[in-house]
C-alpha cells in the first residue's frame, strides 16, 4: 500500500498529492480523453460509465471582483445568480478562461477544485450531498477522482448551495 501512494504522489497532480497528504480516501478514474468532444464533463461520465449526476465541472467565475470556484453536476449549468448570493456577492460572470488557469494552475477542462497554486473560495451544488460519492476532476484531461462530497467540501472550505441548474 506504501508504494501505491508514494507513485501517487511522485506521478500524480496537486490534487492527488492534496488528497493523499490529507489522508483522505479516494479512487483515481482515468480515460482517454477525445478533444474533439464537446463537453469535458459529459466526456468524463460516459467514460466512467457514471450517472452524470454524480461527476462534478469545477467552474471559475468573477463574483464582484473575486475569482471564485463553483463545483456543479455536468448535467446541468451554473445559476450564476445564485453563485453570487451564495458567498455575498452581487454578480458573478464566468472568469476568463486564461486568469482561471493562470490562477488555478489547471487547464480549461482539467481545473480541479483541489490543490489549486491559489486556493479559492468554493461553492459546491448541494445536490452532491444526495450521493455517497462524487467525481471531480483530478487536474488534468482525462482524470478524475471519486471522493465524498463532505471530503470534498472539508478539503476546499466549501459552502454547500443550490447553485446548479438542470
Amino acid at each position: 500500500m506504501a508504494k501505491k501512494q508514494k507513485k501517487t504522489q511522485a506521478g500524480g497532480t496537486p490534487a492527488t498529492v492534496a488528497l493523499t497528504a490529507a489522508g483522505t480516501a479516494f479512487t483515481v478514474h482515468s480515460y482517454d480523453h477525445d478533444p474533439a468532444h464537446p463537453s469535458y464533463g459529459q466526456e468524463a461520465a460516459e467514460a466512467m460509465g457514471v450517472s452524470p449526476d454524480r461527476v462534478f465541472k469545477t467552474l471559475v467565475a468573477d463574483v464582484d471582483g473575486e475569482l471564485t470556484v463553483a463545483v456543479v453536476p455536468v448535467a446541468g449549468t451554473l445559476d450564476l445568480k445564485a453563485l453570487a448570493g451564495a458567498v455575498g456577492g452581487k454578480r458573478a460572470t464566468m472568469a476568463d478562461p486564461a486568469a482561471a488557469e493562470r490562477t488555478t494552475g489547471y487547464v480549461r477542462g482539467g481545473i480541479s477544485p483541489l490543490g489549486q497554486r491559489k486556493r479559492l473560495r468554493t461553492v459546491l451544488d448541494d445536490s452532491a450531498s444526495a450521493h455517497p460519492t462524487i467525481c471531480v476532476s483530478a487536474g488534468r484531461r482525462g482524470l478524475e477522482v471519486e471522493l465524498s462530497p463532505a471530503d470534498l467540501a472539508a478539503l476546499t472550505s466549501a459552502t454547500l448551495a443550490p447553485i446548479g441548474r438542470e
